[in-house]
């Protein structure tokens, strides 16, 4: 590990938002699944939930450019449980919809814990995820189509959250628990032997201050 690339490593997983996210409900194409988490990773979010379609989800390496790496991808078997999951940590949960009481996206206090119901391709959120969302929000559009492609449609809410945090200094020290920063950088910066040590019910190892391995 060079002391370089420890120290991005270090830097970007400080700016990390543990009370930002997404859940993915049933998006059925793997460009626009990997593209979501790129635009995740773009704007700090660590943890990304899905619910996967029937035939599961993959992602498109050519679009996510090994965002795989730097997002926790938490899988639910329903948005039932999906939501419930969110709500018992605290998240406001938001569906993407244009409902006649959607909020405009610019209105929306992106800084308090948020987590952004994206629906799949063709049919949006579900009857199920509206009802189960604390709340809609909508992109206003003055076009003839009635909705973005929904990896567009969630860059532009997370980037409008980036903008809301950053002023607000949230990107400004690490906000992740401490024993969470320290085992998330220990998996980012050497993922096999981290998965060998979980394996082996072993504790990771300490890291000196340029990512250099500890004996242990």
């Amino acid at each position: 590990m060079r002391p370089e690339r420890f120290h991005r490593l270090r830097s970007v997983l400080a700016r990390r938002q543990p009370d930002l996210t997404v859940l993915m409900e049933k998006v059925n194409k793997t460009h626009n699944f990997s593209a979501i988490l790129r635009n995740c990773d773009a704007v700090g979010v660590l943890d990304a939930h899905v619910v996967p379609p029937p035939h599961g989800l993959d992602l498109h390496h050519g679009t996510s450019a090994g965002t795989k790496k730097w997002i926790r991808v938490h899988t639910h078997a329903s948005v039932e449980v999906g939501v419930a999951h969110l709500k018992s940590d605290g998240f406001t949960v938001l569906a993407a919809h244009p409902s006649d009481d959607a909020l405009d996206y610019r209105e929306v206090d992106f800084t308090r814990p948020t987590a952004l119901m994206m629906g799949a391709e063709l049919h949006g959120v579900s009857d199920e995820g509206l009802a189960l969302a604390d709340g809609h929000v909508v992109v206003p559009m003055v076009g003839m189509v009635h909705s973005l492609n929904v990896s567009v449609a969630t860059a532009l809410l997370l980037f409008e959250a980036f903008r809301q945090r950053d002023a607000a200094g949230m990107y400004d020290e690490s906000r992740l628990d401490p024993s969470d920063f320290e085992r998330t950088l220990f998996e980012w910066a050497y993922p096999s032997l981290a998965r060998r040590r979980r394996e082996q019910g072993r504790p990771y190892l300490a890291l000196d201050a340029d990512g250099q391995l500890q004996s242990g």
